[in-house]
């Protein structure tokens, strides 16, 4: 359901194209905890040059730009929903998601996309116009219900990481209160940072090294692990911002800009629209993955309209 690089395949430990299966999200329900991080706090980003990819390719962003801190939150989505829905932005209706030639209806909210430019490319699909697929209503994993009226986020979930969100989704919030989604290059530099440690670059947010209390991780057996024994949650937003929970020692792990979870708890939707394929492009590894996925310069793929619980997104805008 998610998947590989642009014009080079990277092998990823859960590359999904499309039908593979999602992380189980565990039915237990976790205390609410509040690590105490803003979820409306933005960082600039200065325009200049920083090691991008792999192979620390010299890259410049020749403009200033701000991102946010941290994940969107089921709490910020909810009142998107409710706000954007009152406005007629929105829609609920059931809406037809075809991924790989198979096309199903799916009850939810729905928004107006323009479509993409469509070459016949070998494996391409056609994103025509029509309505799009925010979020669906009634899936496992769901942190934000409906009830006939509201949308409200379930209170202790309330400042995770919005998740089963759409590329359509997640380009629908950014853009209701006029931001956007990041490119990849914006993003990784907001990762990353500048600095080069032995000439290179760094591989991850906070430095060259990943231990278990940096990120939300596979098999990083953080507390929310440790207290319900199950692995994959999200987990609070700025969790790991050198506080102790429950006698859970976490590691201060902002990027060199400030942004937390640039690596681990969720995937992020980019808003890069490559030409000759459908696909849209996510970075920053997940609490379903591998410490190899963290790496800031790795990336995943999926259908424009896959939702996961392990997928959201962030925004970026110009210097208020």
């Amino acid at each position: 359901m998610i998947k590989a690089p642009l014009f080079i395949i990277v092998i990823l430990s859960f590359v999904i194209t499309g039908c593979a299966q999602s992380p189980a999200v565990g039915a237990v329900t976790p205390p609410f905890i509040d690590p105490g991080i803003d979820p409306n706090q933005w960082a600039l980003i200065p325009a200049g040059a920083f090691p991008y990819g792999q192979h620390d390719h010299p890259t410049a962003v020749d403009y200033d730009y701000e991102m946010m801190v941290t994940d969107v939150t089921n709490a910020q989505f909810a009142q998107f929903l409710n706000e954007a829905l009152s406005q007629g932005v929105l829609r609920l209706e059931a809406v037809e998601v075809e991924m790989g030639g198979n096309v199903s209806l799916v009850e939810g909210v729905s928004v107006f996309y323009p479509g993409d430019t469509f070459q016949g490319h070998e494996h391409e699909e056609e994103i025509k116009a029509g309505q799009k697929l925010v979020i669906p209503l009634k899936e496992e994993g769901l942190r934000i219900l409906w009830d006939g009226h509201t949308f409200e986020p379930i209170y202790e979930y309330s400042n995770h990481p919005v998740t089963m969100v759409t590329w359509f989704g997640a380009k629908a919030y950014c853009e209701f209160y006029g931001w956007r989604l990041p490119g990849e290059v914006e993003w990784e530099k907001a990762a990353r940072g500048t600095e080069l440690v032995d000439g290179r670059g760094l591989p991850f947010p906070w430095g060259t090294e990943i231990k278990g209390n940096n990120a939300n991780y596979y098999s990083s057996f953080d507390l929310f692990e440790k207290m319900f024994g199950k692995l994959g949650n999200t987990t609070p937003i700025g969790f790991y911002n050198g506080k102790v929970y429950a006698g859970y020692q976490t590691i201060d792990s902002p990027s060199p800009y400030g942004l937390y979870d640039m690596a681990g708890n969720v995937w992020q939707w980019v808003g890069d629209v490559y030409p000759d394929q459908h696909y849209r492009y996510l970075r920053g590894g997940s609490f379903y993955s591998y410490e190899v996925d963290l790496r800031v310069w790795k990336r995943n793929s999926a259908h424009p309209s896959y939702y996961s619980p392990q997928v959201g997104f962030r925004c970026a805008r110009q210097p208020q």
